[in-house]
């Protein structure tokens, strides 16, 4: 539980239908859920807050650490929606994002294109300078400096991502640029400088990182600021918000750079999990985060979560440190749907909170995965949700049966096919995280969270071959328990690009300097990339031996002969989170067919296997046959 000293301590999560909160004080865990609000996502989480703060009997006072996840820039993301920005580089690489590079969108659907930049060619400024790998080839002038703020300027823009040749080794151009920008606009715009960004080599990738935090930041901050104004009137502290690469870092800093937050709120279940290896001795966990609109997966491998260099989101790379998670368009709220072949298929898009399934009554027409789930007893007549929606199986049973005669099917067979295709969906999304990455998913333990994982934990670790699921009892409102308990973290990379034979422990032992984790980016002399590898010795052989167990690993050979180079540092500042304690075992004992209300969420146990109590408020799920 909470510390005394360090009061009680709050964590609160938006999804694309609801928004969870979550309480520890001395007293327990207190959760509460109130529908989202796309329009504001900061009234929705109000309300959560209110919830609550009113079952934990607490004054607001009593709230010492407030922590957020949320998917505002995950959105505008996803939307490609933004300020207005202008993108400013070396002159002759203006179009540096459109071109990209070389790799189709899909490998076998020619017409699919990658997204668009989302600065337009208008918006793109040259700017007369040039650094090499080496140093500066051509300098900055002042004037040049001023001549490219005064062209910003006349575009009216809202922000400005500049991203100089070999910045990353040579800032100095980009901040007299940047400088200039603010010098020349004010305040009032927003500034993106790659090497403040970023800090690492591949022009492309840093390049478009740097033009997602530009066109973003602006609207995180805006949010950001509403909330911040909202929980000072509501005598809440100021919250610190959840950062992609799974720890929670300050409003001010995340405002500056929306990049950080592109997965937020999924990053919080990750943190929560991670704890619950811990916690449970399950070194090897499968995180199943369904909500109501998507489904987020990821692996915990020895303990640790599986983190990414860079990702892809939407189709734009993102070169930062984020939780290495997949996402697919199947939630609660995913609309099943006939297509022109007259197959069922369900997703990506959602009812979600509003008007949402059509069992929720409140105008939804279309059936859902939760509609299926109600039709087949999985979910009971009559329940309560957040927002005093009131599940009704007669407007499930109508929805199902039009698209059911659309299929020529019964609407009992239609409920069970929404089911199938839905699981077939998160199936898809879990083996990319496990036998993608060489990884068998039958020796992983399946962790099933959000407000519908549990529902169907049973049917995905089925097809995946896997026989044992862990379930908290807090699993509805999962990762706003993750958020308040996690770490504080701020991360820094730096490009490196040094020999083997440079490598020493004085020189790794300054690259390290303060921080409490390193990272290090190696390959083999000529390859196009690396692999990451953790260690905090500072020893050049320690750096060689993990990177070839490593390469081993991921390509099945490695090459003691061959040199290899440093190509990265990566560094991790932590500052110890709250935790929360394990908790008394649940007293459970049950075989399927059962389900289990617990609370935000419901649990489905099928026949054949069996639910039982165990340590850490957690429930385990285990095949009998």
């Amino acid at each position: 539980m909470a510390s005394p000293e360090a009061g009680a301590i709050l964590g609160v999560d938006v999804g694309g239908t609801f928004t969870d909160a979550v309480l520890i004080s001395g007293e327990g865990i207190f959760t509460g859920k109130a529908p989202s609000t796309p329009e504001d996502q900061s009234i929705g989480v109000i309300e959560a807050v209110r919830q609550v703060i009113e079952k934990s009997g607490i004054e607001v006072s009593e709230v010492g650490h407030f922590a957020h996840g949320m998917t505002v820039a995950t959105n505008a993301l996803l939307e490609s929606k933004g300020a207005e920005t202008a993108f400013v580089a070396t002159r002759g690489f203006t179009d540096l994002i459109e071109i990209g590079r070389q790799d189709r969108a899909s490998l076998y659907r020619l017409e699919a294109a990658h997204p668009p930049p989302l600065v337009p060619p208008d918006r793109r400024v040259g700017a007369d300078e040039r650094c090499g790998p080496e140093g500066v080839i051509r300098d900055l002038e002042p004037a040049e400096a001023a001549r490219v703020a005064d062209q910003v300027a006349e575009m009216g823009v809202e922000s400005v991502a500049v991203c100089l040749l070999h910045s990353y080794r040579f800032p100095d151009h980009e901040k007299e640029i940047g400088e200039a920008i603010r010098q020349r606009l004010g305040s009032g715009v927003h500034v993106s400088l790659s090497h403040d960004v970023v800090g690492t080599f591949r022009e492309f990738e840093r390049a478009s990182t740097t033009e997602i935090d530009a066109a973003l930041s602006p609207l995180l901050a805006g949010y950001l600021e509403r909330l911040a104004r909202t929980c000072a009137d509501e005598g809440l502290p100021e919250p610190e918000i959840m950062q992609s690469s799974g720890g929670v870092a300050g409003l001010d800093e995340v405002s500056a750079h929306a990049a950080v937050a592109i997965l937020s709120g999924p990053a919080g279940g990750a943190a929560a999990a991670a704890m619950v290896s811990r916690h449970s001795g399950e070194e090897n966990l499968l995180c199943f985060d369904m909500g109501g609109t998507s489904c987020d997966v990821c692996a915990v491998e020895d303990g640790a979560i599986h983190e990414a260099a860079s990702k892809k989101i939407a189709g734009r790379p993102i070169a930062l440190p984020m939780v290495d998670i997949d996402t697919v368009g199947a939630g609660g709220g995913s609309i099943a749907w006939r297509d022109s072949g007259g197959a069922l298929r369900v997703g990506p898009e959602s009812a979600g909170a509003r008007p949402g399934p059509a069992c929720y009554g409140l105008g939804g027409t279309r059936p859902t995965v939760t509609d299926a789930n109600l039709m087949l007893g999985r979910l009971a007549v009559g329940d309560e949700l957040a927002g005093g929606i009131v599940l009704d199986e007669e407007l499930a049973v109508k929805a199902i049966g039009e698209l059911a005669d659309q299929l020529g099917v019964s609407g009992e067979e239609c409920a069970e096919g929404i089911i199938r295709v839905a699981n077939s969906e998160m199936v898809r999304a879990l083996r990319v995280v496990t036998v993608q990455r060489g990884l068998d998913p039958r020796r992983f333990t399946l962790l099933a969270y959000g407000g519908a994982g549990p529902l169907h934990a049973a049917g995905v670790a089925e097809e995946l071959g896997i026989t044992s699921i862990l379930i908290p009892v807090a699993g509805g409102v999962f990762s706003a328990l993750g958020l308040a308990a996690a770490d504080r973290r701020r991360d820094e990379v730096q490009t490196v690009l040094a020999a083997e034979e440079e490598l020493d422990h004085e020189k790794l032992a300054g690259l390290i300097g303060e921080a409490d984790e390193a990272g290090w980016d190696l390959r083999y002399r000529g390859q196009s990339f690396e692999l990451t590898v953790t260690d905090h010795s500072a020893d050049p052989a320690r750096l060689r031996e993990l990177f070839e167990s490593e390469h081993e690993d991921r390509y099945g050979y490695s090459d003691p002969s061959a040199p290899i180079e440093l190509v990265t540092v990566r560094r991790r500042f932590i500052e110890e989170g709250p935790g929360f304690s394990a908790g008394p075992p649940p007293e459970e004992e049950l075989e399927g067919p059962a389900r289990v209300d617990l609370g935000e969420a419901t649990a489905y146990v099928p026949a054949g296997w069996r639910l039982t109590g165990s340590a850490g408020g957690l429930l385990h799920m285990f095949r009998e046959r």
